[in-house]
């Protein structure tokens, strides 16, 4: 029970931290930009955007592993139907608030967007329950290609701004999602993220996980996903 509330937890965290990203209007984060310029472009609600991208990530895990696993890849679409859900309610709350009119204050929402996707990532993550379908494209690619999750983490990112990128500049002549946010996001959630799991995991797995035994056990596996 509580593993499953970290888990939705950290995702609806994580979804906010992404419309504060999305109000800042500096550009969002690699994960985001493909599912806010298709909203920017085809004029689709964020959560119904983010369940169709993540679609697109099944489909590209099934192409890459050359596998079909039901159970797997439903688990992951009730996943991205959550996650869209959130979406469209946390924008909808942060829209309540006033919009940044000025560089300083667009950087303000920027800057408290990284933490919150930080502590959002940090709670889905530690939960150690299925990976988002991002993510676990991600781990498909590395598991393919023969490459460290981290490599493969950073080549998925370029090629979703990239996409994005292009998608906007075809339909609405302007970069759209991306932009100095991109950049600053893809850097520093890693850099916040290294910052906050040494200080907050083990505390989470042990609240998540009840014994000593168990805690250290996982947080071990945790740390040799992290070092592979």
């Amino acid at each position: 029970m509580r593993q499953t509330s970290l888990y939705v937890l950290g995702l609806f965290v994580l979804s906010l931290g992404v419309s504060l990203s999305i109000q800042a209007g500096l550009g969002v984060s690699p994960v985001s930009s493909l599912a806010y310029a298709t909203t920017l472009t085809a004029g689709l609600s964020i959560g119904v955007t983010t369940v169709l991208s993540n679609v697109l990530y099944i489909i590209f895990q099934v192409i890459f592993s050359k596998r079909v696993v039901l159970n797997e890849f439903a688990g992951q679409l009730i996943i991205a139907f959550l996650f869209g859900f959130f979406m469209d309610v946390t924008l909808f709350i942060i829209r309540l608030f006033p919009t940044p009119e000025t560089v300083f204050a667009q950087f303000v929402y920027l800057i408290v967007s990284l933490f919150v996707v930080s502590i959002g990532l940090l709670g889905y993550t530690t939960a150690q329950l299925p990976l988002m379908p991002y993510d676990a494209l991600t781990k498909v690619i590395s598991e393919r290609f023969k490459i460290v999750f981290s490599k493969a983490k950073i080549s998925g990112d370029i090629i979703n701004v990239c996409v994005a990128g292009a998608i906007c500049l075809i339909f609405i002549q302007s970069l759209g999602s991306i932009g100095i946010g991109t950049i600053i996001a893809a850097y520093f959630i890693g850099k916040i993220l290294g910052w906050m799991i040494p200080r907050y995991r083990d505390t989470l797995l042990n609240w998540v996980f009840k014994t000593e035994k168990a805690t250290e056990e996982i947080a071990i596996k945790g740390r040799q996903k992290e070092n592979a």
